[in-house]
């Protein structure tokens, strides 16, 4: 991302910029297709991995995304560090095979090393590869990234054998959340030392949103918090596309000031429960509408978004990431809609 767009993500997070400025989370479920290659060559190659990231900016300009020039391998990446076996498949995500059998082996789980274990070393090594040509486009890394704990974990176990442990294995749970957040501080910091530029957060948990407001305040939102605080961070971004309601009104006491959530949940309805210091990126519903809609559908959501728009503090995106097939011209009729949004047109 831009240093320029950097600054104007603080400054909306902070209340000090009106203008709405419109973002994407993006990545591999959709810039791959959208670019013409495979996944599988995607996540092969450099060069590939750059000339995606490159066409993506440089075909929408005016759009922020986040994080930007994203080094990544879907939901393989943390999990593959604790020994989780990547399932790769040429077309479609690839899938971490849990590798936790048996409650008892949650707390003996060995905290990994990222600078050698699983595909963090990887992740980084492409980022310090490309870095000087990121640069070289005006561009800098802005962002530490990583999943959450609870997703981590789901991968580890397997997210129905997680949920019912949180109930009959309590502190076999514990125990590796434990060691999942202590990997996550050591993961962030790392990033961090690898590019001072990084001066942000960004975390992602769906898993959190499959928990009860009580069972959030136990098993996510301390997990969440410490990995929030790995460093001190200006914005503290946080991805939660599954239900959202019983996580917001604790965000601002995790430290989260930025938070992606699913398009259920209205733009109105998420600031009265996430509150006044959390700025709220979203929210047109990303397959049925952003994917698989017309452009006039696209304006007609984008328009109706924004008559919910219940302050500065938004950026106007998807209720999720980009998913998989967007077209051009339905991103454009976005950014063309928020544009006559934001000036009254």
């Amino acid at each position: 991302m831009k240093p320029e767009q950097w600054q104007t993500l603080v400054d909306v997070v902070n209340g000090e910029n009106n203008e709405l400025p419109v973002s994407f989370i993006i990545d591999s479920p959709w810039l791959p297709g959208w670019c013409g290659h495979s996944i599988m060559d995607y996540y092969g190659s450099d060069e590939l991995w750059m000339e995606c990231n490159l066409e993506a900016i440089r075909t929408f300009p005016d759009i922020i995304f986040l994080p930007g020039f994203w080094s990544e391998y879907g939901m393989c990446t943390e999990p593959s560090a604790f020994g989780c076996r990547p399932m790769w498949k040429e077309h479609d995500l690839p899938f971490a095979e849990p590798v936790v059998d048996d409650t008892d082996d949650m707390g003996s789980l060995g905290s990994p090393d990222p600078r050698k274990h699983g595909l963090p070393p990887l992740m980084l090594g492409r980022l310090k590869r490309m870095q000087q040509r990121i640069e070289d486009e005006g561009h800098v890394l802005k962002f530490a990234v990583a999943r959450g704990a609870l997703n981590i974990a789901s991968f580890l176990r397997g997210s129905t054998e997680l949920m019912m442990d949180l109930k009959t294995q309590p502190d076999a749970v514990r125990a590796m959340l434990e060691t999942i957040t202590e990997f996550l501080v050591d993961w962030l910091q790392l990033q961090k030392e690898t590019f001072p530029t990084i001066e942000g957060i960004m975390m992602l948990d769906d898993v959190v949103g499959f928990l009860g407001e009580d069972d959030f305040v136990e098993w996510g939102k301390p997990y969440l918090k410490r990995a929030f605080d790995a460093f001190d961070a200006d914005i503290r971004f946080f991805h939660n596309d599954s239900e959202g309601t019983e996580s917001a009104p604790h965000l601002a006491d995790v430290g989260i000031n930025l938070f992606n959530f699913s398009h259920e949940h209205s733009l109105s309805d998420m600031r009265d429960l996430a509150g006044k210091e959390v700025t709220l990126v979203g929210n047109l519903p990303p397959r049925d509408v952003l994917a698989e809609g017309s452009p006039d559908d696209v304006r007609e959501g984008v328009r109706e978004m924004f008559r919910d728009i219940p302050d500065d503090r938004v950026l106007p995106s998807c209720g999720g990431g980009m998913p998989p097939e967007v077209p051009t011209e339905n991103i454009r009729a976005f950014t063309e809609t928020a544009a006559e949004s934001r000036s009254g047109a």
